[in-house]
């Protein structure tokens, strides 16, 4: 079972990425174009040009999950990273939201829902 701690950080790809892509190359984009440890436990998400497909990367601790969403209608809102940035960080509930078809520029948090702390991958 897929299950996202707290501990649990949430990075998406930025750009779009081939959805060809199985468990070995998916493994190799988290480890050189994100620069983190595919192992760590950590979600990482990939979506293709069209943005009606995405990808998940997950370790559980025995071995890499890999699920996959397309959607009929519409296009996952993706976020834009900034200049030379190569992921984005979301947290499990900006995840959800995502999953579920909302676009995250359109909802703000508020400043007394969670302290965020800046963690690299590395």
């Amino acid at each position: 079972m897929l299950s996202v701690g707290s501990a649990t950080r949430v990075y998406l790809a930025a750009g779009a990425t081939d959805m060809r892509k199985g468990f070995e190359r998916l493994h190799g984009l988290v480890r050189d174009r994100l620069a983190c440890d595919p192992l760590s436990g950590h979600v990482f998400l990939f979506t293709n040009t069209q943005r009606n497909r995405l990808k998940l990367l997950f370790w559980d601790g025995s071995g890499l999950w890999v699920c996959a969403k397309r959607l009929e209608k519409s296009r996952f809102r993706w976020p834009e990273a900034a200049a030379g940035e190569a992921e984005i960080t979301l947290s499990q509930e900006e995840l959800t939201l995502l999953l579920g078809g909302i676009d995250l520029a359109q909802t703000r948090q508020r400043a007394w829902h969670r302290i965020e702390r800046a963690v690299a991958c590395k």
